[in-house]
């Protein structure tokens, strides 16, 4: 095994014992205070600033990777959700509600942090690690964020399960201490000045990014801004809702993201190849964009027509959704890669995925507002237009081997 793919494989480990913790982490908190009788609302309030802290958490952790080195920021990224996690586990039964809820988005918000840093890190870490050879770019991004989402699948199921184990707190306790363990690992197997080089001197030079990253980065934005506007409450709510039980409603988002997880590995089988990275991919990112937006939309009419068993109806057409949006995922984290430069990876993968925190971001919200005002339909209406955006800023995409050097 040569260094590039050791490097690779201790990175994609660490990656994916941090999502297994973060998945866990949503569904501990999403279940324990919707038990202890929180509205939609309030529960999407406790998500936000996990999902702003993202935003500048990229810009900042891409150019740190960059000035410091990848190893180190990942290392970073692993110490911050430790403390995370043990600031949650400090909150009392005995504080009021409004003292638990800000107490409660503020360790969010550290986790936020945590998960962007250690994404952007984790991620820049294939560009360097696979070169330049297209073909092994895709299928290495494609099985990264595959499996990582995968894992943040079995996330969900772990966090339930430790929820009825160890109760809130010992959960917290015992992911804590197994992200310490990772955390020994990466110190100690990765080379920490890997993938450090030339900075950014200033932030107009840091959000001069070429024309492809800027167009993904806007329709990274509403790929995730519809996908968290159903996900994040409407749809766990109206499952609940309908009848299904704790288990049942946890079970399903485990299946469907795992599902999503192995379909997003799988993805370049789908996907055409060329000679230049760009010329089939592009167009393949948008045929599925078009394809995503039509499931919602069909399915927001489905309710309005009153179809029967809308709770067997919803998670069918959502399971097709999973299908169109792990490819789209998949080919549009290959693509910002693709356009990347190799001495500045980081730096524009965290401007994308800070795009991409925007997008969950205004996702959450949403989630909350439009279930409130309007039920999974709205929430589904919402999600359609978004998609439709997305699927316009892929029209402008570039292709050719201009594309990695031509200016927004």
């Amino acid at each position: 095994m040569n260094a590039g793919t050791r490097n690779y494989a201790i990175v994609t480990a660490a990656y994916w014992g941090f999502t297994l913790t973060d998945g866990a982490l949503r569904m501990l908190v999403l279940l324990h205070f919707f038990r202890l009788g929180y509205s939609p609302f309030t529960l999407a309030l406790l998500f936000l600033l996990y999902e702003a802290a993202g935003i500048g958490a990229n810009l900042i952790g891409g150019w740190l990777a960059t000035r410091f080195g990848i190893a180190r920021m990942l290392a970073v990224g692993l110490s911050t959700q430790i403390v995370g996690f043990l600031l949650l586990s400090a909150m009392s039964a005995g504080w009021s509600a409004a003292l638990s809820v800000a107490w409660v988005v503020m360790a969010q918000g550290i986790c936020g942090v945590a998960k962007d840093l250690t994404k952007t890190a984790s991620k820049s870490a294939i560009k360097l690690t696979a070169g330049e050879a297209a073909g092994r770019l895709f299928h290495w991004v494609a099985f990264f964020t595959g499996s990582k989402n995968a894992m943040k699948g079995f996330g969900f199921f772990l966090g339930g399960l430790l929820l009825e184990a160890l109760g809130f707190r010992g959960a917290l306790w015992a992911m804590a201490a197994m992200l310490g363990a990772i955390l020994i690992a990466v110190v100690l197997s990765l080379p920490p000045l890997m993938g450090r080089g030339p900075a950014s001197k200033s932030a107009k030079e840091l959000f001069a990014k070429n024309r492809g990253v800027n167009l993904l980065a806007g329709a990274r934005v509403f790929l995730f801004g519809a996908r968290d506007v159903w996900f994040v409450v409407g749809l766990p709510v109206f499952l609940y809702a309908s009848g299904w039980t704790f288990t049942m409603v946890g079970a399903f988002l485990a299946v469907w993201t795992i599902g999503y997880g192995i379909i997003q590995a799988a993805a370049p089988a789908v996907i055409r190849k060329s000679a230049d990275g760009l010329s089939s991919e592009v167009p393949a990112a948008r045929f599925w964009s078009l394809g995503l937006a039509i499931v919602p939309a069909v399915l927001a009419a489905l309710l309005v027509a009153g179809a029967p068993r809308p709770d067997i109806i919803v998670p069918i057409g959502l399971c097709l959704f999973g299908v169109a949006f792990a490819v789209n995922s998949s080919v549009h984290s290959y693509l910002v890669l693709a356009y990347a430069g190799s001495e500045k990876a980081a730096e524009d993968v965290g401007f994308y995925y800070a795009a991409n925190a925007v997008g969950r971001f205004a996702g959450t919200l949403l989630s909350g507002l439009l279930y409130a005002w309007g039920g999974l339909t709205a929430c589904l209406v919402g999600s359609a237009l978004m998609l439709a955006v997305c699927w316009v800023l892929t029209l402008a995409l570039p292709t050719g081997a201009a594309a990695r050097t031509a200016t927004a």
